[in-house]
C-alpha cells in the first residue's frame, strides 16, 4: 500500500523549525558581537578619533596649514559614525565567522571541514593583510605622489566624505586582491583547473592583473604598481599552496565519504 504524502512529510517539520531557530540564536549572537565592538569603540578612541586615525595618511601630506572640510551639515557626526560601525564590524568578524561556520559544519563531510574551515581563516586573515598594505602602506605613497603633482595655486581640502568613499573603495580592492591564493586553491580543489593549467595561464594573469589595477586604483601608476604586483606575487603563492593543499587533503577523502555516510 503506498504511504501518503502527508506520511511521506511526517517528522520532517521539528528538524527544519529547530534549524531555524539555531540560525535565529547564531544571528542574534554575531549581532550581539558586532553591537559590543561598536560600543566599545565609541567608548576608546570614539568616532572622532577612528576617523582621525583612518585619515592620518592623507593628512601627514597635505600642504601646511590645509585641513579636510566637511560640504554637509551631518557630515561630521554621520561619517565618523559610519566608520565606527564598520570597524566595528571588523573587529567582531572572527565571531561572525564563528557562528557561521558552527551553524553549516554539521552537514559537511570530514575532508569539507577540512576545506572550508582553513578557507574561511585564511581569507578573513588575507583581507586584514591587504587592508593593512592598503593603509600602511599605499596610502603614504599615493598621497605623496599626488600631492607632488599639485599646483602651487590649489590648496588642498578634500571633503571628508569624498575621502571615506576613496578609502572604502581601496580598503575592498587591496582585500578582495588579497584573496588571489584562496580563489587559486578553491578552483584546483574543485577540480574547475589543473595546477598545470595555472602555470600556463601565469602569463595571462599578469597582464589581468594590471588591467583590474588600472581600473579600480586611482590613475596614478603608484597605487597601479602597488595592487598588480603583490596580485601576481599571490597568484604564484597560490599556485604553490593549490598544490599542497591538493596533496593534503585529496588522498583521504574517499575513505572518510564512506565513513561519513555509513554513520
Amino acid at each position: 500500500m503506498s504511504s501518503s504524502p502527508e506520511d511521506e512529510l511526517a517528522g520532517t517539520e521539528q528538524p527544519f523549525v529547530s534549524h531555524l531557530i539555531e540560525l535565529r540564536d547564531r544571528l542574534i549572537r554575531a549581532l550581539l558581537a558586532v553591537g559590543v565592538a561598536f560600543g566599545l569603540l565609541c567608548l576608546y578612541p570614539g568616532p572622532a578619533g577612528l576617523y582621525d586615525l583612518l585619515a592620518a595618511p592623507l593628512v601627514a601630506h597635505l600642504p601646511k596649514g590645509s585641513s579636510m572640510i566637511a560640504t554637509n551639515v551631518l557630515s561630521p557626526f554621520l561619517v565618523p559614525l559610519k566608520i565606527t560601525m564598520l570597524a566595528g564590524f571588523l573587529v567582531a568578524l572572527p565571531v561572525v565567522l564563528y557562528q557561521v561556520w558552527a551553524f553549516v559544519a554539521p552537514g559537511l563531510y570530514s575532508h569539507e571541514k577540512r576545506l572550508v574551515l582553513p578557507l574561511v581563516v585564511s581569507s578573513t586573515v588575507l583581507f586584514f593583510i591587504g587592508v593593512a598594505f592598503c593603509y600602511f602602506f599605499v596610502f603614504g605613497q599615493v598621497f605623496k605622489f599626488i600631492q607632488g603633482f599639485a599646483p602651487k595655486s590649489i590648496m588642498a581640502a578634500p571633503d571628508i566624505e569624498a575621502y571615506l568613499g576613496f578609502v572604502m573603495t581601496m580598503f575592498i580592492a587591496f582585500g578582495a586582491a588579497f584573496e588571489v591564493p584562496v580563489v587559486v586553491v578553491v578552483l584546483a580543489r574543485l577540480g574547475l583547473v589543473t595546477v598545470e593549467k595555472l602555470r600556463e595561464f601565469r602569463g595571462y594573469f599578469i597582464v589581468l592583473a594590471f588591467v583590474i589595477a588600472a581600473i579600480i586604483t586611482p590613475p596614478d601608476i603608484v597605487s597601479q604598481l602597488a595592487l598588480a604586483i603583490p596580485m601576481c606575487l599571490l597568484y604564484e603563492l597560490g599556485i604553490w599552496a593549490a598544490g599542497t593543499f591538493i596533496r593534503a587533503t585529496k588522498a583521504p577523502d574517499d575513505a572518510e565519504d564512506a565513513k561519513d555516510a555509513a554513520s
